[in-house]
């Protein structure tokens, strides 16, 4: 029996020591440094590249340890990080879609990087502004860009040439992608062998057609000036977005690919479809997969309208309110890292997201491979051209995912020939309905 306890003794401490690791309580580890957990959603390709950039930050300097964490997608993130913020199981730093933006201001639980930048004059002028601005409100910066993308036309070059169309000259307005579109659309009796456009049913893309246009998602100037507490996407504007997909589906041309990123990126490979919305985070590997050449081109927007950009997607890195002094310094340490040209360069090679510092654009890396995919640079071009404003900032509202399922919902409501207004209007009670919820469990 004493055999028995000892064991068990020895047992429980190995436990505990197995548990602990190098990290103690304090967020110390066992040489010295301060160390801080980095929770992110890069799976894949992406996740090796993010462990490469933390290590070489964990090597740059003797005073920091970032211990990188998977956590699945943007939607699995931020409902885990729901179960552990505010307590001491919670990670340093986060990584949350741009959509989580208001939750994360709401929730208490997160400090603005802005305390960090006014007590060193640290020179945000070398972000991107329009990257930046997304999660600025009142001027205020709540969360430092981190992955950052905007969707963009793609298409079939090659497609284009059989059909007679020029294929430097990717169609700007609805009327030009609806001409084309029935040009790239191949039909063989009742059957059809290739359709002219498809976006995908997900509704950042009504968003950024939106956007374009100066339409504005909800009131209150997005939800910038005061709590949104109406959709303000059923106007004219957005009824245009609407009108164009209907139209488009009831002459043919329009394919009907679902909610599925890999189906639609897969048709496109396979010539079922010509044109799509894509993010620019997926040119590069649309390129080297595609047995044609692929063209890239801004986002089409209505006649008569002059295109105000787009909107940014992606995800911020957000720091924990209540972590230690030390371990603070290390998140705004590290953050500083990743905002430096030579990371910056290395991450948009690699996947194909801004760079957020802008000067990473003048390195060696970035012009080789540019040279490779002049594709994109116009998605750059495009995020340049955008225009400053509270409907290219982005809807700030903390009902983002519920409100962007609605939208879903509207535009496959449209397949069944539902009228375009009548879908938005449905789609903007059903928000109306969210949003008073929201504001009254506050």
């Amino acid at each position: 029996m004493k055999k028995l306890l000892i064991s068990l003794s020895v047992l429980f401490v190995l436990f505990l020591t197995a548990c602990s690791g190098t990290e103690s309580a304090s967020g110390t580890t066992e040489d010295g440094k301060t160390e801080i957990i980095f929770w992110h959603a890069m799976g894949g390709e992406l996740e090796a590249s993010v462990n490469e950039i933390v290590d070489n930050y964990n090597q740059s300097q003797d005073k920091y340890t970032v211990k990188p964490v998977y956590q699945g997608s943007y939607e699995e993130s931020l409902t885990k990080l729901k179960t552990v913020a505010g307590t001491e199981d919670a990670p340093a730093v986060t990584q949350i879609f741009e959509a989580g933006t208001k939750q994360m201001i709401d929730s208490g639980n997160v400090q603005p990087v802005q305390k960090f930048i006014d007590e060193e004059d640290y020179d945000t002028s070398q972000w991107e502004e329009n990257i930046s601005s997304y999660y600025q409100v009142e001027g205020e910066q709540y969360s430092m860009p981190f992955n950052s993308s905007t969707p963009v036309l793609v298409y079939n070059k090659d497609a284009f040439k059989k059909a007679g169309l020029d294929p430097e000259k990717a169609p700007r307005t609805y009327s030009e992608l609806k001409e084309a579109a029935e040009k790239l659309t191949i039909k063989e009796g009742e059957q059809t062998s290739q359709y002219g456009l498809s976006i995908l049913n997900y509704g950042w893309f009504f968003e950024e057609l939106l956007a374009t246009q100066g339409g504005m998602y909800v009131d209150k100037e997005n939800g910038r000036s005061g709590e949104a507490t109406k959709a303000a996407f059923n106007d004219e504007k957005g009824q245009k977005v609407f009108e164009l997909i209907s139209d488009m589906h009831k002459a043919g041309t329009f394919y009907n690919v679902g909610q599925t990123w890999d189906d639609m990126r897969a048709a496109f490979q396979s010539e079922t479809i010509t044109m799509m919305l894509d993010s620019s985070a997926g040119v590069k590997g649309l390129v080297d997969n595609a047995d044609f050449e692929v063209g890239v081109a801004y986002l089409p927007h209505p006649d008569g309208v002059d295109p105000q950009g787009v909107v940014i997607g992606g995800a911020s890195l957000w720091m924990a309110k209540d972590i230690s002094e030390k371990q603070e310094q290390a998140t705004w340490d590290f953050m500083k890292y990743l905002s430096t040209p030579e990371v910056q360069a290395k991450w948009h090679v690699e996947s194909g997201y801004f760079a957020i510092n802008p000067a990473a654009y003048e390195e060696d890396l970035v012009k080789q491979e540019w040279e490779n995919y002049p594709q994109l640079k116009v998605t750059v071009d495009q995020l340049h051209d955008t225009v400053s404003s509270p409907a290219t900032q982005g809807a700030l509202i903390s009902i983002f995912p519920e409100a962007r399922q609605q939208i879903v919902t509207g535009m496959e409501s449209l397949y069944q020939g539902t009228d375009p207004k009548e879908a938005l209007d449905k789609a903007a009670a059903e928000v109306d309905t969210v949003l008073e919820k929201g504001s009254r469990s506050r």
